[in-house]
Formats: structure tokens, C-alpha cells, sequence
């Protein structure tokens, strides 16, 4: 096919090179998707654990204070 050596290896490092940026082109975009997927789904997990902690702020807000020890004595 291609009669100089030269060429012939100079075409193999191209294809080597192109399927090697091919390769880590899908790699990164697999992380990414993996990465944003993650993120996502901590969102999620901290969003429906919020929402209990607020319920019982929101109780504790309606408690009455106990008053310090401080104004006990007087």
C-alpha cells in the first residue's frame, strides 16, 4: 500500500494517536456524566434529610424557653 517506511509509520502513530484522544475523550465524558449523576443524587439525599431537621427546628421554635439559672435566683 504505501511503498516508503517512513509513511507507512508516521500513518501508524496517526491512528495510534487518534484512537488513543478518541479513548480518553469518552473516558473523561463517562467521568463527567458518572461525576454529575453522583452530585445529583448527594442533592437529592441532603434536600429529603433537610427537610426533618427543619420540621424539628421548627418544633423547637415552638417550645417555650427555660429560663437560665441566672434569673431563677433573682
Amino acid at each position: 500500500m504505501v511503498e516508503n517506511p517512513l509513511l507507512a509509520s508516521l500513518a501508524l502513530v496517526a491512528l495510534v494517536l487518534l484512537v488513543a484522544v478518541t479513548g480518553g475523550i469518552g473516558y473523561l465524558t463517562i467521568v463527567g456524566w458518572r461525576d454529575r449523576r453522583l452530585q445529583e443524587q448527594e442533592k437529592r439525599d441532603m434536600r429529603s434529610s433537610a427537610k426533618p431537621m427543619k420540621a424539628a427546628k421548627a418544633d423547637k421554635a415552638d417550645k417555650p424557653k427555660k429560663a437560665d439559672k441566672a434569673t431563677k435566683k433573682k
